[in-house]
């Protein structure tokens, strides 16, 4: 089968795109032909070797995908044809893809295999973030950086599903329509954030920021918000992770916590299975629709990799494999 190999940890253009050996079924797994693979930031630093996992190279990279099962293990609950989509880890940048069933989940025939890909690592993220790590409570008012990325649209998605009022902040002017189209409630510029979060909620700030950038926009963000505030630390895109001065989280009575998705769910892989459930009526109802940026041939994943890379994304970013 054809599949994207990190051949040197030397960033994007380490990928190469080549035949391999197809996986075989092994006990407690489900085979799945791809027919599209989300591309994501960790995607990114695995090619440069700066993730917490580290496999040995040469490796298949892509932690997510959506196809067709082809072969199930004994008991299993998917058939040969089920559409489904799956959250491997590694591996999904290839033709076909040998999962864990418990990171395997059914997708709506309504629902597109580019949206299915979409799903596992940004939405279940935020779903995490949001609702354990966050305890976002209706009416709120969240405030999401990076939001044109996927993480950022997820948020602004998942957030309005759970009715709390999105402030979303981009980078710059044609990242806008991303993020309205998104369903933000307010979209406006990274260099006036702090001021716009305190206008539009006279003076009071934001009780949630979601932030998967880091860098130097953290203290603003601590100063957006609220009595009793959370900033959620997604991740750090920006290249350089904050420090906090714990002051100012005495003096305002806020938290910086700490979503560690990956760290959580790996001891009881289950839990992915009960997100996936709970997003599903709001994927069906329409409450949440993946914001679909470009969608590369496998051919082309070193483009896709380095869109992300630079920040360029606009929405999800894709591979098509079938």
């Amino acid at each position: 089968m054809r599949a994207a190999r990190v051949t040197s940890l030397d960033g994007p253009a380490s990928l190469v795109v080549g035949d391999v050996p197809e996986p075989t079924l092994e006990p407690g797994h489900v085979l799945v032909d791809v027919h599209e693979a989300g591309v994501s930031f960790p995607d990114v630093l695995m090619s440069k070797g700066l993730y917490q996992m580290r496999p040995d190279l040469p490796f298949v990279a892509g932690a997510e995908c959506a196809g067709v099962v082809r072969e199930a293990a004994s008991g299993s609950a998917f058939r040969p044809g089920d559409r489904v989509a799956a959250f491997p880890v590694l591996g999904a940048f290839a033709e076909t893809v040998a999962v864990p069933e418990a990171m395997v989940f059914p997708l709506p025939d309504s629902v597109g295999f580019d949206v299915g890909a979409a799903l596992p690592m940004n939405y279940l993220t935020v779903h995490f973030a949001l609702t354990r790590r966050g305890q976002l409570e209706r009416g709120e008012v969240v405030l999401v950086h990076g939001a044109a990325g996927g993480i950022g649209t997820a948020a602004i998605q998942l957030a309005r599903a759970m009715d709390a009022r999105v402030i979303a902040v981009v980078s710059s002017a044609d990242k806008v329509a991303t993020a309205e189209a998104a369903g933000a409630h307010h979209v406006v510029l990274v260099d006036e954030f702090l001021t716009q979060a305190k206008q539009l909620t006279d003076g009071r700030g934001v009780d949630v920021v979601v932030d998967p950038v880091g860098g130097d926009r953290f203290t603003d963000s601590l100063r957006s918000l609220a009595p009793e505030g959370r900033l959620l630390v997604i991740g750090f895109t920006a290249g350089q992770i904050p420090e906090v001065k714990v002051n100012r989280l005495l003096l305002g009575n806020t938290s910086v916590v700490g979503v560690g998705w990956g760290a959580f769910w790996m001891p009881d892989p289950s839990y992915l299975r009960t997100q996936w459930d709970a997003i599903l009526p709001l994927l069906e109802n329409g409450a949440l629709d993946p914001a679909i940026g470009t969608r590369h041939p496998l051919d082309d994943v070193t483009a896709a990799l380095t869109e992300i890379d630079e920040r360029r994304a606009r929405g999800k970013v894709t591979l098509t494999v079938r």
